[in-house]
Formats: structure tokens, sequence, C-alpha cells
């Protein structure tokens, strides 16, 4: 029997994705917020879902929607501007192909991104310089109280200097639903805490349950020893290089965090 299989392409923004095969279906994100509906995409905002939260949750959204509201065995969430791909190629035909996809989930259930390597810093010297300490902070408490078995895991991905990044993925049903709830419920404790603090903070740094989510992925398939295949990353857009390190240099020495 074939797996049915759906991956999402978040966007907050009206864009063109009509090169994209079946497989792939564009999402509007935050689609509650919005007065405008995109053409040929889906909305987070249908069913069961959390789409008031985008500000604060990302690109989470989506993958809040698939959970009650998709019915396909293998789900995925990518963006609009990065993609799975084999192919340095920008360009959306060349993007990773249900029959590549296929072959890869007969070894694994889960397919993730590349490692990104932070080389001279840690997972979590990496998000406090980059972000507001309480929402870390918080997280751990969180961990420690409602899965203390997982707290040394997490610990030790803290301490390591490369992660899996973006919150992107493609896992099977299993696995998904697994993962979701159990990010979900650590993510709405979080937010219980710290939210009235984070609705005065900055746009960027409110996306703050994006950027912890970021960092239980590995969490969670480290403990359950979930096996994984990684996939590059192709972004679509050119990457500023000299602005990514000039935010870094100002997080390393104490400047305006990522809101540069």
């Amino acid at each position: 029997m074939t797996e049915s299989i759906q991956i999402l392409v978040a966007a907050h923004k009206n864009v063109a994705l009509t090169d994209l095969t079946t497989m792939y279906t564009p999402i509007q994100v935050g689609a509650a917020l919005s007065a405008e509906m995109f053409n040929d995409f889906i909305q987070d905002n249908t069913g069961r879902n959390i789409s008031e939260k985008n500000p604060y949750f990302n690109e989470l959204t989506a993958l809040y929607w698939a959970r009650y509201n998709s019915q396909a065995d293998v789900i995925g969430l990518v963006h609009y501007r990065r993609f799975f791909s084999f192919s340095s190629k920008k360009q959306l035909n060349n993007v990773l192909s249900q029959e590549t996809l296929s072959d890869l989930l007969k070894n694994t259930p889960v397919i993730v991104p590349k490692k990104r390597h932070y080389w001279i810093e840690s997972s979590e010297s990496h998000y406090r310089h980059a972000h507001h300490n309480l929402g870390l902070d918080v997280l751990r408490d969180v961990i420690a109280t409602r899965y203390p078995d997982y707290l040394t895991t997490y610990d030790k991905n803290m301490q390591r200097t490369s992660a899996h990044m973006f919150n992107m993925f493609i896992m099977k049903r299993p696995e998904f639903d697994a993962y979701i709830d159990w990010l979900f419920d650590i993510l709405f404790a979080v937010e219980s805490t710290i939210q009235p603090q984070v609705i005065s903070w900055s746009p960027y740094e409110q996306r703050v349950y994006g950027f912890l989510s970021e960092r239980l992925l590995d969490v969670w398939l480290d403990f359950n020893q979930v096996d994984y295949q990684e996939v590059p990353v192709t972004f679509m857009e050119k990457q500023n290089w000299l602005l990514k390190g000039t935010k870094f240099i100002a997080r390393k020495v104490g400047f305006g965090r990522a809101e540069l």
C-alpha cells in the first residue's frame, strides 16, 4: 500500500509555488490574523488550530494544524525559502522529489536537515547570545517537571555545538503524532508562564516558542532513539553572509541580540 505524503510549505506572504509537485502543500501561516487569503494555499486557521498564535509560534502553527487536520501517512514541514534538496540549484523543480523521499523512508521514519554547526559555542550559549534568557530558563524547568526522564538528554544536547534547525523535518505518522504531542505540551506550559513578558518584547523576540522548539527536536530524537536521515537544505533566496556575520559578532559582545 502506497503511503500518502503531505509536505507543508509554510509561508506568511503570497509567493509563487506553482512548480512544486502535488506532494507539497503550501500553507498560509497566521491566516487568522490576515485580511488576505493566499491563492492556491490552504490556511492554518481551519479545523482545530492555533493560527492566532503565529506571531509567537511562527511556522509551528502549520505543524499544529497538520496534527489535527491532515490525514496523511507521512507529514513534513519546509519553508517557502528553504527546501530539502540534494541539488544546489535554487529552483523549485530541483527540491526533494516524492520518489527520492519514498526511497529514503524505506530505511528510516524521519528526515531532518543536515546539522548546523556553531563550532565555537554550544547550542545553549548560541541561544543565550541571540535571545532573551527567560524562555530557555523556563523551558528547562518545564522539562524537569513534566518530563524529568528527558532532562539529561536535554542538558547534553544544549552543550553540543551542532543541532538540526529550522523546524524542518519529514516524519511517518506515528513519529509525527508522538513528537508533536510532546512538543506542544512543553511549549504551551512555557507559554503559560512567560507570555505576559513576551508580549512586551520586539516582534522578532516574540517568536520565542519557534526558537525554543528548534532546540527540542534533537532531544526527542535522541531520547527515543529514533533513526533519521539527514538531507541538505537549499535556501531559495540569496544569503547575506556579511549581515549574518555582523549579527553574530554583535551577539558575542553583548550588543543588540538578534535585532540588528
